[in-house]
């Protein structure tokens, strides 16, 4: 039996209330297609969660399905699978939108190929795209080069618009909300599980009521107790939580592709004084830390004079990871901007309207008196409007004075 190749979903239903305005959506294709009109690029074909989703307010499903984004310098065209039916049209920006059914292997490269007639020179994602893909591509396509247009698409994404700006500062105050959620809930004896599952619900509710039309998907938070500290992105457990328990709150609000992030150490009901120590030094890094970011530092510079710091107090082998990164269209399974992270081999020089986490983290083993993870988390807008260099949207206290949890009761 022979079955269509592509499905007709456009004007099934009424356009989604969009994230953003049109003048923003437009100057994100003004601003890539700049880019591709320097780099010689016909057309770009966007295969990324992120990309799609920054360029077109359509955040894609993927269960084992590709979807895309088709950019040429005169329109754009979201390329999605059947099974979300008229979905990917509302939410599209300019409302094209091309839907390929299952019934035939090829039919995304036949979606693909009735959008890009007389395209020479093809933009990909070198960063996301598949060797498997790639190589569809290339048998498909054999007129054409293909060229890399991540990279400048990372690079076009660092800098903030005031939309999106107002966007994450809307939404690092509900981290902030979650973070006092967690807090309420935690308590001795109390599962891991427990407590995320009392923050996530709370931070969803706020993001409906904030966004009474937008979608609701992918807010999480982790929760972590004891051993269970000693890593950034440890799951959460059941593992009830014990008298003198280091505790961890990471809450992540999801809005529209974008999240944020609010991460603090606590102490169930008492703190050793190792432990308060080791923690203080932390706070001390964190503090430091957001009083380098301003415009005009490195990247790499800020990384090392934090390292001083620890290493001052010998603990620079305990450091886990970079001391922050670029937020904006970017999820615990897509997005990053790495171009834009604290760490000591990235030259990236901070400017205005970037917007830039503060998160040290030391972990000490769990041998060592003091043991877990110790971590901090702020958000920072880079501004060249104030004496300070930057705007802290975290408004959630830290520290021993404030984050010792006596619990219920």
């Amino acid at each position: 039996m022979k079955r269509e190749r592509l499905q007709d979903y456009v004007n099934n239903g009424e356009k989604a209330a969009p994230t953003f305005s049109d003048a923003e959506m437009q100057r994100r294709l003004d601003a890539v297609r700049a880019h591709m009109a320097k780099a010689g690029i016909d057309a770009a074909l966007f295969t990324s969660y992120h990309c799609i989703n920054y360029y077109s307010d359509f955040l894609f499903c993927y269960f084992g399905r590709r979807y895309g984004l088709l950019v040429t310098h005169e329109v754009s065209t979201s390329i999605s699978a059947g099974i979300d039916g008229g979905q990917p049209w509302r939410r599209t920006f300019g409302g094209r939108n091309v839907t390929y059914t299952d019934w035939q292997k090829d039919n995304y490269f036949h979606a693909i190929r009735g959008l890009s007639g007389g395209v020479k020179r093809l933009g990909i994602e070198f960063d996301h795209i598949t060797i498997d893909t790639l190589n569809l591509l290339k048998a498909e396509f054999p007129q054409m080069e293909f060229v890399d247009i991540a990279a400048a698409s990372m690079r076009l994404r660092m800098i903030k618009s005031a939309e999106e700006i107002a966007h994450i500062t809307k939404m690092t105050r509900i981290a902030d909300i979650g973070g006092a959620a967690c807090v309420e809930a935690t308590a001795v004896g109390v599962p891991e599980h427990e407590v995320a599952l009392h923050s996530t619900a709370t931070m969803v509710r706020e993001i409906a009521r904030v966004w009474p039309h937008g979608e609701l998907l992918d807010t999480w938070t982790w929760f972590q107790s004891g051993i269970n500290t000693d890593g950034a992105h440890n799951p959460v457990t059941s593992r009830r939580i014990e008298r003198g328990d280091i505790l961890s709150l990471n809450c992540f609000p999801m809005v529209a592709g974008y999240y944020v992030a609010l991460e603090r150490t606590l102490f169930a009901e008492e703190a050793s004084d190792e432990h308060i120590r080791l923690w203080e030094i932390n706070c001390k890094v964190h503090d430091r830390g957001k009083e380098l970011l301003v415009p005009g530092a490195k990247c790499s510079d800020i990384a090392k004079e934090l390292n001083e710091m620890y290493a001052a107090e010998n603990l620079l082998q305990y450091r886990s990871f970079g001391y922050g990164h670029s937020f904006g269209v970017l999820c615990h399974y897509y997005g990053r901007e790495a171009g834009l992270e604290l760490r000591e081999d990235c030259e990236t020089v901070l400017e205005p309207g970037m917007v830039v986490s503060m998160e040290p983290m030391i972990t000490i083993p769990n041998h060592l008196p003091g043991a877990g993870g110790y971590r901090e988390h702020d958000i920072l807008v880079i501004t060249d409007d104030n004496n300070k260099g930057n705007t802290n949207i975290t408004g959630f206290a830290y520290g021993p004075e404030h984050l010792i949890v006596k619990g219920k009761g």
